[in-house]
């Protein structure tokens, strides 16, 4: 991590971050669409088995950065949804042709 001389320079670093936050988001939903040419059924879709392993494994990887479990938690089941929901269409749409 840099060391950052001034308050511009922080901002200028998280936005950087923030950036690829959003890149690595993308390129997750990316892969998600990909999975559901694997799937058959649309119940296949949503494994809650799954979720509850994605969340284990990355609440535990919060609390070795030393990040608040919760925040890390929430903020992927947020994305979870929304990308089951493009996981659906892309089922759907995948099985038309």
């Amino acid at each position: 991590m840099k060391k950052c001389e001034t308050l511009q320079e922080a901002r200028v670093e998280i936005d950087k971050v923030d950036e690829k936050i959003v890149e690595l988001v993308a390129l997750r939903n990316n892969y998600i669409k990909q999975i559901a040419h694997f799937k058959t059924t649309i119940e296949e879709v949503k494994s809650d088995e799954r979720i509850s392993n994605v969340i284990s494994r990355v609440r535990a990887k919060a609390i070795d950065l030393d990040l608040p479990p919760n925040l890390i938690n929430d903020m992927f089941l947020r994305m979870i949804d929304e990308m089951v929901e493009s996981e659906i269409v892309e089922f759907k749409n995948a099985k038309i042709f």
